[in-house]
């Protein structure tokens, strides 16, 4: 059967996991949490045991370079370019070994200076290149060398504060708060801020040629009007298409968690001014969430849509790149039995929901990004993480070991009737978040 193996990126070079399988040295590190790692696959069903060791170390393994400058380069997989949303989410499940592996430390913490240098560099690009060599998209906007494209995600600057705040929880480590991280901190505040109101301050545009012209945002490049909602704007969602109304909810949502987690460490670190700000802007986002994110749905009661422009429209969706709403308690916005939480993923898990699909071989959300009754692995997983019912866990996992096409890892997207026809080979990202469900299910890695 055809395997579609979709590289977006016409531009660089694509590769495949074994160009980076077994580089020197790297399968020798990371010994202490390579063993916890082996010694819990061990206990695991023989259906999931090699699968589980290939998705845990799929982000070491293949797609991280230390770099001598003591940073860290996370790509994405098969697209030869760091995402700071990506890079954060495939290195998730390595924290909480941070506190007694100096290696896998140092990894993570080399990652969040290099995203730190990347926000300073520009706040409003979502992915970089390892060296200022240029490569990447040439959009219709000067730009730097370093950039690889410059779509405006609020979740990308948010996953650089989560990953930053988490690493400080599991290692209690507060020098990652030095002068460089600080200081991309207050310009994601300082952006995040001025992106309330859009329309009347920004001069962020996007707009694109050739054969991802579609991309390019409407009103040259400005994006649909909006008003004064509290919220804070995005260009793009993290599926990297681009917003229909630019208040994109989730991220919004995420936004208010992060900015409130940024704000106790800095109160803890004496720096008031920044902390003060920072609190001040989550109060604001949540307050423009739940007056202009939340509708009375005829079926499903208050839900949460998934983007509105505070001048009375709204999207019904839900997409399958975190954050979504499906996984508005995984980020830590609300909790799983919240009403609305509950009506909304009612709605977003059943055809409502124009992107969520049923086939022979699974049920679940896709993306317009992918084709038409496509399904992601990484929603799947998401449904399983936010699930209080086991028989429904149970079924996800069985989702997810029918539909890896014989390859022991997760894809981005596969058709729900063929999953044999797959998008992305090689995306360590759905690997990483595989390897969080399945230390979630079978109760986590013996610490």
């Amino acid at each position: 059967m055809p395997v579609l193996r979709r590289c977006e990126f016409p531009i660089g070079h694509c590769y495949s996991p074994s160009f980076f399988m077994g580089r020197k040295g790297m399968n020798e590190k990371y010994k202490v949490m390579r063993q916890k790692a082996i010694d819990f696959a061990a206990t695991l069903p023989d259906t999931l045991r090699e699968i589980f060791k290939t998705c845990f170390f799929s982000t070491l393994d293949t797609a991280t370079e230390l770099l001598n400058d003591g940073t860290t380069y996370v790509f994405t997989g098969d697209i030869p370019a760091m995402w700071l949303r990506d890079s954060a989410a495939q290195v998730f499940h390595y924290l909480p070994f941070c506190g007694e592996d100096d290696e896998i430390k140092r990894t993570v913490k080399g990652l969040i200076k290099r995203q730190a240098r990347y926000v300073l560099i520009d706040p409003y690009a979502n992915a970089f290149n390892k060296s200022a060599d240029g490569a990447g998209h040439k959009d219709i906007f000067p730009q730097s060398a370093w950039v690889w494209e410059r779509k405006y995600e609020v979740d990308s600057l948010c996953y650089f504060l989560h990953l930053t705040y988490q690493y400080y929880l599991n290692t209690g480590d507060d020098s990652v708060y030095d002068t460089e991280v600080t200081n991309a901190v207050k310009r994601i505040v300082k952006v995040f801020a001025l992106e309330q109101y859009h329309d009347k301050k920004s001069k962020y545009t996007f707009l694109r040629n050739g054969e991802f012209g579609h991309d390019a945002l409407d009103n040259n490049g400005k994006g649909t009007p909006t008003g004064y909602t509290g919220m804070t704007w995005s260009g793009f969602r993290p599926s990297d298409d681009r917003c229909e109304y630019h208040y994109l909810i989730p991220s919004n949502c995420f936004s208010v968690k992060v900015l409130t987690d940024t704000a106790n460490v800095y109160e803890k670190l004496k720096n008031k001014k920044l902390a003060k700000h920072a609190r001040k802007l989550s109060q604001e986002i949540r307050g423009g969430v739940e007056k202009y994110g939340i509708i009375e749905h005829k079926e499903f009661g208050k839900i949460y849509v998934y983007e509105a422009d505070g001048l009375g429209n709204y999207l019904l969706m839900d997409d399958a790149n975190v954050p979504s709403l499906l996984s508005l308690p995984y980020l830590g916005y609300c909790d799983v039995s919240d009403p609305i939480y509950q009506n909304t993923r009612r709605f977003v898990l059943s055809k409502h929901n124009p992107y969520y699909f049923e086939g022979k071989y699974a049920k679940g959300i896709g993306s317009p990004h992918t084709p038409p009754n496509n399904i992601w692995h990484i929603a799947l997983i998401m449904q399983g993480l936010t699930s209080r019912c086991e028989t429904e866990r149970g079924e996800i996992l069985k989702y997810l070991l029918n539909t890896h096409a014989g390859r022991g890892r997760m894809h981005e997207s596969f058709d729900k009737d063929n999953p044999l026809v797959f998008t992305r080979e090689w995306f360590s990202w759905a690997d990483s978040l595989f390897a969080v469900f399945i230390m979630d299910l079978y109760k986590g890695i013996e610490r």
